[in-house]
Formats: C-alpha cells, structure tokens, sequence
C-alpha cells in the first residue's frame, strides 16, 4: 500500500501524541502549515482526535496510535 503526502502528514500528526498519558492532548494553531492542519480536521474526521484542531486521542485514535508508533519503533531499530 504506497503512502499518499495526505496519510503521511496524518501518521506524522499521529506521532506527536503521547501515549503515556490519555489527558495529554494537542492543539493545532492558526499558525500552523496547511498540511498539519488538514490532517488533524481528517483525523477528526475518522473519530481518531476528539476536536478538529487536535485535542485528546479517541479510544480509536489511541488503539491506531499505538500501533503506529510500535511499528514505527521496529522500523527505526537498527540491524
């Protein structure tokens, strides 16, 4: 399955979350590029993020969360 810029820019966004805490969220400014911005309203979109401009990780969003970052974690791990 390729990776679109679209789904690249959401696993990115995906990434800043931190999973060790459920009242951690973020929050994507105005100021923010236009790309970051149109994946987290996709984001929300999918049920993944609680609010269009970030917030908290959906019980969805967690599960899809931490998935990507332990594949992320193998992937980077050095042979």
């Amino acid at each position: 399955m390729p990776i679109s810029p679209q789904l690249n820019a959401e696993i990115r966004v995906l990434t800043l979350f931190n999973l060790d805490s459920a009242m951690e969220g973020i929050k994507i400014h105005q100021s923010a590029d236009a790309e970051t911005q149109q994946a987290i309203k996709r984001l929300y979109d999918k049920g993944l993020v609680s609010q269009a401009d970030g917030g908290y990780l959906t019980d969805l969003g967690i599960h899809c969360a931490e998935h990507l970052q332990t594949a992320l974690r193998i992937l980077n791990t050095a042979s």
